[in-house]
């Protein structure tokens, strides 16, 4: 049972009933108290005393409370990871072919992961990025090494971890998030949500951040501090993305990363480029439960030809008013999903399944989720809340199998805000080095 150690810092509460504290267990204090200010050891907050404050002079964290409470009152019980695992030389059971321009990638992770090195796989959405891990991970398995993938969004873990599996399919992987109801396992290959890396300590040989520039992770000290945590001294990191924003590509620059790049997509095929609609007033047509004419003509000839798609609204308050309107003007139910929606893996399950033919979201699904042959709207795509990264990722969701790779793009605006113009620029930069490729 000591194995839920293994890598990891738990408080007491966190550990079975009937557990057995030994001599093998190494305990440390979770919060040191300075004179202003505490630190939390599990996420290495720094907070004021008068709002971490507990009676009789004791304090708590506030800064990862959905972990469990960590204060002066509490240690944190932890075990060396031992790397107990069986023996596996032939862990992958995918028999899938990359292109060459995959291979190139793979191989360049592979090495990277081999040498224990940092390194960032800048690949457009839809490069089939997954699949290009799979023999740096076999081999890392093979190495009888310790891995984890790790994503800052539950739908991406959901989404990855039936691949792996399969991809794997002789190994027992744990998939770890702040939803599930299943135990923790200790495993060679782990699949978990960034924040549930705060739990673990110098676990990991290799550890991969898939969508790295990705909310909540981005700019977050916590998760960042999370991830160094996570992984042994001398383990490598690899990060993986397609909009890397400006604190990596310094980090590139800088030698700090070594880089890979891949521009196109895993079927050949370039992303398909935004088209954008003006109209100014959709604000105040929304007011009366009204869409623009232009969008409802465009979602009428989806539906007519049985073309599946996700319409992006900027705020969950936008909503109700979108799907009142979309079903009196178009006579139909209409299934909206945000990210505090307590049916949201069930909707996307959904639409994954073809129980329903599209979706009406906030950005919570610009990435990580894959629906095959879709079409991807956005109305009111210059607002602030979308940030030309989340545009770009929006605008990947289409395209992305070899059916139908060339779906539509459709953003509704107001104003061609810098937003708007930069993701589309940053689509056309992208697929000009991806034509040189084809040729």
């Amino acid at each position: 049972m000591d194995n839920l150690l293994y890598g990891r810092r738990l408080t007491k509460g966190e550990l079975p009933i009937g557990f057995v504290v030994d001599d093998r267990i190494e305990i440390s204090p979770s919060v040191t108290i300075g004179d202003r200010m505490i630190r939390c050891h599990r996420c290495n907050s720094m907070t004021a005393k008068n709002i971490a404050s507990l009676p009789n002079n004791q304090f708590f964290c506030p800064n990862c409370m959905e972990l469990g409470r960590v204060s002066t009152l509490t240690n944190l019980y932890h075990v060396p990871e031992p790397n107990d695992f069986n023996a596996d030389t032939h862990p992958l059971t995918w028999d899938g072919q990359l292109s060459a321009l995959q291979l190139n990638c793979a191989q360049k992770v592979d090495e990277c992961m081999r040498d224990k090195k940092r390194h960032l796989l800048w690949a457009v959405t839809g490069a089939g990025k997954t699949e290009m891990l799979f023999t740096a991970i076999a081999n890392s398995i093979a190495r009888g090494e310790r891995i984890a993938l790790a994503s800052p969004r539950v739908d991406v873990c959901l989404e990855l971890y039936p691949r792996l599996q399969q991809a794997f399919a002789e190994q027992k992987i744990c998939l770890l998030h702040g939803r599930q109801t299943e135990s923790y396992e200790y495993r060679q290959l782990t699949i978990c949500t960034t924040h549930q890396l705060l739990r673990f300590y110098h676990a990991f040989d290799n550890l991969i951040i898939d969508e790295v520039d990705a909310f909540p992770y981005a700019s977050n000290p916590q998760l960042y501090f999370a991830a160094s945590q996570a992984v042994k001294p001398q383990g490598g990191c690899l990060y993986l993305t397609a909009t890397p924003g400006e604190n990596l590509m310094a980090m590139v620059r800088k030698k700090e990363l070594s880089i890979s790049y891949l521009p196109l997509r895993y079927h050949g095929h370039l992303l398909p480029e935004i088209k954008l609609k003006l109209v100014p007033s959709w604000r105040r047509q929304l007011g009366n439960k009204k869409l623009p004419g232009s969008l409802i003509q465009t979602l009428k000839q989806r539906l007519k030809n049985k073309r599946r798609f996700l319409l992006f609204v900027p705020h969950v308050a936008d909503l109700s008013s979108v799907k009142e309107g979309l079903e009196r003007q178009l006579k139909i139910n209409v299934t909206t999903v945000h990210a505090v929606d307590e049916k949201r893996l069930e909707k996307v399950q959904k639409m994954r399944d073809h129980e329903i033919d599209f979706l009406v979201t906030t950005s919570i699904l610009e990435r990580g989720v894959t629906f095959p042959e879709i079409d991807v709207f956005v109305i009111g795509a210059d607002d602030a809340v979308f940030s030309t990264a989340a545009l770009v990722q929006i605008a990947g969701r289409a395209g992305r199998s070899v059916s139908r790779p060339t779906g539509d793009v459709i953003y509704w605006i107001s104003s061609f805000a810098n937003n708007v113009s930069d993701a589309c620029a940053q689509i056309r930069f992208v697929n000009r080095k991806g034509r040189k490729l084809q040729h």
